[in-house]
This record gives C-alpha cells, sequence and structure tokens, in this order.
C-alpha cells in the first residue's frame, strides 16, 4: 500500500553533488583590511581634528603658534577643573558659623522654599555682605551635591581648596625677618579639629606657621578652619611631602627640632632651650611620633600631667607646649 503526502508536505529532491564557488568567496576567506589610523578616518575626532590643523596650516598659520593655543586651552582646561575642586560645609550651624569666622567661600547655595529661620536670615545677609555669590536651587540638586549620609538642611557653602605654603619658603622667610622662629608640625594627627585648635594656639603664642605632612596626616578642611576661630588666615600652614627630609632642613638652618611625647625624656617647665629657635613636633594621641621622626628630633619633651589621665589630645598638648616657650621667651603679660 502506498502512502499519499500530508496535504502542504513539500519532497526534497536531491541535488547531487555539490558544486564548488569557483573563487567567488576567496576575498571574503582573505579578511578585511588593515583599520585605518584614527587620524585617516575623517569621521573620527582625530580625523577631525587632523583636518582642521591642515586647514589652519593651509591659511597660513604656524605650528608654534597653534602649540601655544592648544597648550593654553589646556591649562585653561586644567585650571577650570582645579577651580571646581572644593569642600562643602553643610547644615545651617556649620555654615553660619564658617561665615562668622570668614571662611573664604566661593557660593552660598539655598534649598527653593526653605524655611527661613534667623539663622537662614543671617547666612543670606553675611554671603550678600561679603559678596559671596547666593544661588537657589531645588532640593535633588542639594541632595545628589552632598553624600547620602549628610544633612545639609537646605544650605550649602561651598569653600576653595586650601592654598598652601611651602615649608622652606616659610621658614626663610621668617629668617629674613629676624624673628626668633617658632614653628608647629604634626605628626599622625587626623582630626581636623586638632589641626584647627594647633594654629589656633600657634596665632596665640607667637608661632609663625604649621607645618603638615602629605600622607597619614589631616589637611586644612573647613572644619579644621572652623575650629581655628579664623587663626587659618592669619597662621600659614605648609605641606611636606617627607616631614622627616623637612625638619632635617629646617636643622641644617639652626632650628632646634623638639618632639612632644608622653615618654620624653626632658619636662617641660624644665625646657631650657624655649628661647631659641624651635619647631615643635606634636605626634598622634595614640601612636605618638612615628620612629623616623622621633630619632630625628633632638630632644623629646614630656608635659607632666596627673595619673590618673593617660594622654592629652593633640590639640591640648599642643596649646600647653607654647604657653610654656611663650611664657620663657616673655611673650605672655605677667599677671
Amino acid at each position: 500500500m502506498v502512502k499519499k503526502p500530508r496535504a502542504g508536505a513539500v519532497r526534497k529532491k536531491s541535488r547531487g553533488a555539490t558544486v564548488g564557488s569557483g573563487g567567488q568567496g576567496r576575498q571574503a576567506l582573505e579578511g578585511r583590511k588593515p583599520t585605518p589610523k584614527a587620524e585617516d578616518r575623517p569621521y573620527h575626532p582625530a580625523g577631525k581634528a587632523k583636518l582642521a590643523r591642515e586647514r589652519y596650516l593651509a591659511a597660513g598659520g604656524s605650528k608654534k603658534t597653534q602649540r601655544k593655543t592648544v597648550d593654553s586651552a589646556t591649562s585653561r582646561g586644567n585650571k577650570r577643573r582645579k577651580e571646581d575642586d572644593g569642600e562643602l560645609v553643610t547644615g545651617r550651624n556649620a555654615v553660619l558659623e564658617a561665615l562668622r569666622t570668614r571662611l573664604p567661600a566661593t557660593a552660598l547655595y539655598i534649598a527653593m522654599r526653605i524655611e527661613t529661620d534667623d539663622r537662614v536670615r543671617e547666612i543670606t545677609k553675611i554671603a550678600v555682605r561679603r559678596g559671596i555669590p547666593v544661588l537657589e536651587v531645588m532640593r535633588p540638586e542639594l541632595d545628589r551635591m552632598c553624600s547620602v549620609d549628610t544633612v545639609h538642611q537646605g544650605v550649602v557653602l561651598k569653600v576653595p581648596p586650601y592654598q598652601y605654603a611651602h615649608p622652606l619658603e616659610m621658614v626663610d622667610k621668617v629668617l629674613s625677618s629676624k624673628r626668633t622662629p617658632l614653628f608647629i608640625a604634626i605628626d599622625g594627627v587626623t582630626d581636623p579639629r586638632n589641626l584647627g585648635a594647633i594654629i589656633r594656639s600657634t596665632a596665640a603664642f607667637g608661632g609663625q606657621g604649621v607645618i603638615v605632612p602629605q600622607r597619614r596626616s589631616v589637611g586644612v578642611t573647613a572644619s579644621a578652619w572652623k575650629t581655628s576661630a579664623g587663626a587659618a588666615a592669619r597662621i600659614p600652614v605648609s605641606m611636606a611631602s617627607n616631614l622627616t627630609q623637612t625638619l632635617k632642613a629646617y636643622k641644617e638652618r639652626g632650628i632646634f627640632v623638639v618632639g612632644l611625647d608622653g615618654e620624653g625624656e626632658v619636662s617641660l617647665p624644665g625646657f631650657e632651650l624655649a628661647t631659641g629657635p624651635l619647631v615643635v613636633v606634636i605626634g598622634s594621641e595614640g601612636k605618638g611620633l612615628s620612629r623616623l621622626v622621633s630619632e630625628t628630633c633632638d630632644v623629646i619633651l614630656s608635659i607632666p600631667i596627673s595619673s590618673v589621665t593617660e594622654s592629652l589630645n593633640a590639640g591640648v598638648a599642643a596649646s600647653v607646649a607654647l604657653y610654656e616657650i611663650a611664657r620663657q621667651r616673655g611673650e605672655i603679660p605677667a599677671s
């Protein structure tokens, strides 16, 4: 019995042996040609730049002038990016305190339809008086500017990066003025409030500058500036790429390097060289002075304290040391 094909079924026909392509696919087998260089492709940005250079030279321009133009544009771009960097002070109390202490600022951002109180009114008044641009923005924009865990309360102050002095230029300036040098250097201090207190004490007791290391130490942040109560505007702060080498350079200039540590061999009240040129190095509250810095110091001083207290934080220790040095130098008025 012969089966009939189903409706719609197509019977395949045998085509026999496969015939060769006869070289028709040879070019595909050889692969594509090498990709042109970026500057040889007119649609690529490098290609467009090349064409622009050729048109510039054809119009009579010189390569030297063109190079200066490019360098100038790059410099402006780098400068613009540097100016865009900065720090944000957030919250009504913090912003008001920063403005009261004349913290440098580039812009004040206030949320639209903010609930105005006495702090917001004073913030706006100070900013307008100082010529700081006041920008009203949507609250989501302030949320985007700040970190996730920051409470800005609808007020954000933008401050520029701090401009550090060079440590050797700072000391040479003091030496040329015939004043007796007195500097403070910090080693491993990471709390900006401690740094702000040190800057404030340096200004109060006749110091001429503060030195901070580039690594493993706090810099002059908005918090440090606020704690200094405006003293950061009067006392230069320099940044040393290598604190040990900087201290050695100070020693070569005849400055005595004094470390402050709880295990010091000389007690502060008995320090006989307080009237000479000094740089006092303050270590962190936990670890104290690092080994290399401690070995660089000419002497290690200790502050006698009650046995019930383990140590003093860096800001307080610096204040006590600077007061005693100023007292021995006769710069503290007698009561």
